[in-house]
């Protein structure tokens, strides 16, 4: 195993320690498509705790075809008869809704309530205990009571005109925000692993050769050759080449000299 696959494993093994401490709570859950299409999201993000509170009709062959490969969550998927017994061992309780009912309460958006959840359940925090997300059935969502079981409410924003996501959809929206958190990538754009800019010199090389062999094509004013260049030079400075590219670069300017010299001929 070459250096950069063993980091991308040991990075992996922070993230999935990191996620450890998650359980996605699933309250009576009337379609067992829908339990099989949560484990799915989760195991796509890293998630790996599903708990089942009172769930209608598991284990379910339904399930275990819609989970599509992420049947060994379901395998191990904690069944409790209440919701006591799912949040035992918990000290964060964050519950999902789409609307608040009679009493309000505190609302954190998936990304505040990401950061909350892995903040609290750090492996190296002093007696971190589990976080468990509750969503509620398919049709009304959480109880007023199961409400009252949650320190936060979580709110997926979403189109005011149509606001209807499938439950494993909903997963998916805070599966995913969780990874990011725990990757540390949220807002951060992922370089290709084979990228590596080249220097302002072999910028500055390329741009030689470039204005060359455009004057020497005729492309190129000669009474105003700067305007034209400064425009390439932001092109090419905002694409940030790396190395085999500034090698393409180089080889289609010297093959379109070598073509104009013939022509010469």
């Amino acid at each position: 195993m070459n250096s950069k696959a063993a980091q991308d494993n040991r990075s992996e093994a922070l993230v999935a320690e990191s996620l450890s401490h998650i359980r996605i709570v699933l309250i009576n859950t009337t379609h067992p498509g829908n339990i099989g299409a949560t484990a799915r999201a989760m195991k796509v993000m890293g998630l790996k705790s599903l708990h089942l509170v009172t769930p209608k009709l598991f284990p379910c062959a339904e399930a275990t075809a819609r989970a599509s490969g992420a049947d060994d969550l379901l395998q191990h998927a904690v069944v409790h008869n209440s919701l006591d017994a799912a949040l035992a061992g918990c000290s964060l309780v964050l519950g999902t809704s789409a609307r608040l009912r009679s009493l309000p309460m505190p609302q954190l958006d998936v990304r505040m309530a990401a950061e909350r959840a892995l903040a609290e359940g750090r492996p190296e925090a002093s007696g971190a205990q589990d976080v468990a997300v509750l969503f509620g059935r398919e049709r009304y969502g959480l109880t007023n009571d199961e409400m009252q079981r949650c320190n936060q409410l979580v709110h997926i924003d979403t189109n005011p005109e149509y606001g209807s996501l499938n439950l494993a959809q909903a997963v998916q929206v805070v599966a995913y925000e969780l990874r990011m958190k725990a990757i540390g990538g949220a807002g951060v754009e992922l370089t290709p692993p084979d990228w590596v800019p080249v220097d302002a010199g072999q910028m500055e090389r390329l741009f030689v050769h470039l204005e060359e062999t455009l004057l020497q094509i005729e492309f190129l004013n000669p009474d105003q050759p700067k305007r034209l260049m400064m425009r390439l030079r932001r092109l090419f400075n905002r694409a940030r080449p790396d190395q085999n590219e500034i090698n393409i670069l180089r080889g289609i300017l010297a093959a379109s000299q070598r073509a104009a010299k013939k022509r010469e001929h």
